[in-house]
């Protein structure tokens, strides 16, 4: 396996690579060096208020910091992106900018390969006048363009999809279904959990109305906090039910009654912002973006493709999609007691995981070595046989 263009892996920047194989970006990143660091900052910066007030110096500020951070990684312009608690959080967010109750538009179009949070919230919209569509999936691994389109129609509002599912890496091209969806006035969300970071996203030039994820994953920032796309023109007029102090146009003002929102993204925003888990996640994003995307996709696109070769080679069943296009930044191989195949993997020091029907989950990111990943395979290849 020849190397790839990526020079500099940074490995040096995540101690956990020396303590084993990492395949599980898609699920846990490993932590970055830095974040120790990003850590200790807080904490000091707390512990000496009395010094120096954290809020005004360091902390306000925080959340657009990490917010354009992130927009960078989604080909989003600064101040497009409001980080939140989590996805669902920012889900619901979205869902509360909608009245169902009243009006032609109740059609929310979703598909069977989205992650369950997906369905609990969109189902939930059902009880205030929501008529949701789930476009299902007949292998169970892949859900085809023509019935999504099919599905969008003058009674649509909202597309909210799974730009690459969870279950079998399986990817949406987002283009057509947005211009679908705004011929006929409906507006798309993606979920982007399992491709940022990992795949090139152009926000602006999809000209995608929202976008929403997290930094568990691809992005290395750990289980610190959910995000928040809304393309900037379409933002200014939405009102979001699901709200808060820190969403307000002038917060220290402490009005009553009916907020004054804010401009930009922070009009989505709810409560005080949770200070550590933006400064957990900083060292990732920066070190994703100094790597680059294009250079990032890239090395996904090869090791993707090698690991899929590696299992056909062999006859195992391989549940991803096998077009580059198609793909996530993961793949799916379907071996008898996943459960089990995944805990002796983890003793000789391979670290992945395994979903119901699809079996293990492999994913390899920019830090990893194609040397290592090999020896993982090859471990593998040992046990099944």
């Amino acid at each position: 396996m020849a190397e790839a263009p990526i020079r500099d892996r940074r490995r040096d920047e995540f101690p956990a690579l020396a303590r084993g194989i990492h395949l599980l970006s898609h699920s846990l990143g490993p932590v970055p060096r830095a974040a120790h660091e990003s850590v200790r900052t807080y904490l000091e910066r707390w512990e000496n208020q009395i010094a120096e007030e954290p809020w005004s110096t360091s902390w306000w500020d925080l959340p657009t910091e990490v917010g354009d951070r992130i927009a960078r990684i989604l080909g989003a312009p600064p101040g497009s992106v409001q980080v939140q608690p989590n996805t669902s959080v920012a889900l619901s967010v979205v869902a509360s900018c909608f009245d169902f109750a009243s009006g032609s538009r109740r059609k929310v179009v979703t598909g069977g390969l989205d992650f369950p949070t997906t369905g609990y919230i969109w189902e939930a919209q059902r009880s205030l006048g929501a008529d949701v569509t789930v476009i299902p999936s007949q292998d169970g691994l892949t859900l085809p363009l023509e019935p999504i389109l099919g599905a969008i129609d003058e009674r649509t509002a909202m597309v909210a999809l799974s730009h690459v599912s969870y279950r079998s890496s399986h990817r949406l091209d987002p283009r057509p279904i947005i211009e679908r969806a705004h011929e006929v006035g409906a507006l798309v969300l993606l979920d982007v959990y399992q491709s940022a970071g990992i795949l090139e996203i152009d926000a602006a030039g999809w000209e995608v109305d929202f976008l929403v994820g997290g930094t568990i994953k691809w992005l290395c920032g750990g289980p610190a906090c959910g995000y928040l796309y809304v393309r900037p023109d379409l933002a200014r007029g939405l009102q979001p039910r699901l709200t808060g102090w820190f969403a307000h146009a002038d917060p220290f003002e402490f009005e009553s009654g009916a907020t004054r929102y804010a401009a930009g993204a922070r009009r989505f925003a709810q409560g005080t912002p949770p200070i550590p888990a933006l400064a957990v996640c900083l060292p990732g994003l920066a070190i994703l973006s100094e790597a680059g995307l294009p250079a990032i996709a890239a090395e996904s696109r090869r090791r993707t493709r090698r690991i899929i070769e590696f299992a056909l080679e062999r006859g195992w069943r391989v549940n991803s999609p096998l077009r580059d296009e198609a793909r996530g930044g993961c793949v799916m191989i379907g071996v008898p007691q996943p459960g089990a195949t995944v805990e002796r993997l983890r003793a000789r020091r391979v670290l992945c995981d395994w979903r119901p029907g699809v079996g293990l989950r492999l994913s390899a990111h920019f830090f990893n070595s194609d040397e290592e990943i090999l020896e993982a395979l090859e471990i593998l290849a040992g046990i099944l046989a």
